[in-house]
């Protein structure tokens, strides 16, 4: 019983009169929530019984966090065993968070004392559970929530797929029953972990590239005419139709849309055949810069499902697909040095991590609030945007530094080479301020705002931009 003041009376529940069993991965806050539903109390009564020394985590702007965690002591940890009467040593095995309280509670004395933490910083990525499966084990469906890493968020049984637990969106699962493919590749990532060891790689490392090479390749897919495979899925996830809320549902359905590729990519970088396409498409002993329609990229877009791919994915320059290629390349060159990231196959940069559904949908929340002003460029802008704006200026030092050769001999010639190079310096530089005018308008800044940084009035701007094929809509 609680008193008025919702502190459990006693300071404990009398131990063991029910049984609530742990789930494997689950988080420590999780289980004290389901424990208080079996005691027919809310979770903050039943927290009442542990000291704490801070407060629950929460989103900005309110609310709290569903991937909130906390560490207990040993007297904590002590009473929490007796509440759902399991023995101490099984919700160790069970809870990956369970003795993680030791190192920065040890001097609370024998008080049960919590600390609250964020589940992400303390294990890994946080999932909801799926509610059909807690209830089919535990009578009952309260939420779940647990350590999941993104190769395990499919259920298998009730055709799930169970999202990040950190985002502040209502969601807990999309449903998969229109996508067998994406169950099935649950079920096929088994066997590509597998042959990951195998080949001397650790699995999660082999997935995060893989996701890293699939998500580019959805940030860019909205330019692709001939994708038909992804916008199906994702009218399916969003319950029939994503156009009301495309966005949103980009971000909230990526990680199951594209799940499928991202195993076949996962297995096609692991077979040593594929690469030693990608070292005849080097030139092998006769290197040679890889080619637009090498067979490797061929290949890879035949094992995906799009036969068209292969050139646009041979022409991504700096993405983490063609680093991959460029360590394969280097290990079978016996060029890459020492052990170190760069003749890693399996070494992904920081700046080629996909971003997590909560920094976008974080990133879409203030684009609505202020258009263009609360957006990083790298969120705004799509890769294929960037790259081709960097490419525009990088021709155009390139075009300058040239011109600075060529001022001797006769007035005439150098005259006509200055002007031709100049002209053709100004129509670069014209090309990069275009496309960086597109890509700021279609981050959402007002184009009557760009039209100022440019000199330019809003008609005459909107006019040209659209003579350039480049209308953004805005």
């Amino acid at each position: 019983m609680a008193n008025a003041d919702g502190a459990v009376q006693g300071g404990s529940l009398p131990p063991g009169i029910f049984r609530v069993a742990p789930f494997a991965g689950e988080t420590t806050a999780s289980l004290i929530c389901r424990t208080a539903s079996r005691y027919g109390m809310e979770a903050k009564v039943l927290r009442a019984c542990w000291k704490w020394r801070n407060y629950p985590p929460g989103h900005e702007g309110g609310g709290a966090r569903a991937d909130a965690e906390v560490l207990l002591n040993a007297a904590g940890r002590q009473l929490l065993a007796g509440m759902c009467g399991v023995e101490e040593d099984v919700l160790a095995r069970a809870l990956p968070s369970w003795e993680e309280g030791d190192a920065k509670l040890r001097a609370e004395g024998g008080d049960p004392v919590g600390l609250w933490r964020i589940g992400g910083a303390v294990a890994g990525p946080v999932a909801f559970g799926c509610r059909l499966c807690t209830a089919r084990r535990t009578g009952t469906a309260p939420t779940a929530v647990r350590y999941a890493p993104r190769w395990e968020r499919a259920c298998v049984r009730h055709r799930r797929w169970l999202l990040d637990a950190d985002a502040n969106q209502p969601l807990e699962h999309l449903d998969l029953r229109g996508l067998p493919e994406v169950v099935a590749g649950q079920r096929r990532w088994a066997s590509v972990a597998r042959r990951a060891v195998r080949a001397g790689a650790e699995p999660e490392r082999v997935f995060a590239l893989a996701h890293a090479v699939v998500a580019r390749w959805w940030e860019q897919a909205l330019q692709w005419e001939r994708e038909t495979i992804w916008p199906r899925r994702l009218h399916q996830v969003a319950g029939g139709d994503a156009g009301g809320d495309l966005e949103r549902w980009r971000i909230v359905g990526r990680d199951a849309v594209i799940f499928p590729e991202v195993v076949a990519v996962a297995d096609t970088l692991l077979d040593p055949a594929m690469a030693e396409l990608v070292w005849a498409d080097s030139g092998a002993g006769r290197p040679r810069a890889l080619p637009a329609d090498g067979t490797f990229c061929r290949r890879l877009g035949e094992r995906v499902g799009r036969p068209w791919l292969g050139p646009l994915a041979a022409t991504d320059y700096g993405g983490p697909l063609t680093s991959w290629m460029g360590s394969v390349i280097r290990l079978r060159r016996g060029a890459g040095g020492p052990p170190g990231y760069d003749n890693d196959p399996w070494w992904l940069r920081q700046e080629h991590h996909s971003s997590t559904m909560a920094g976008q949908l974080r990133v879409l929340s203030k684009e609505k609030k202020a258009p263009g002003s609360g957006t990083m460029w790298r969120a705004a802008v799509p890769a294929e945007q960037r790259r081709l704006i960097t490419s525009a200026i990088d021709s155009t030092e390139e075009q300058l530094l040239q011109l600075r050769g060529v001022q001797t001999g006769p007035t005439a010639d150098v005259a006509r080479r200055l002007l031709r190079g100049l002209g053709h310096s100004a129509s670069l530089i014209e090309n990069a301020w275009k496309r960086t005018a597109v890509a700021a308008v279609n981050g959402g800044v007002p184009l009557e705002e760009v039209a100022g940084w440019v000199d330019m009035p809003v008609e005459v701007l909107r006019k040209m931009l659209s003579a350039g094929g480049q209308e953004s809509g805005g």
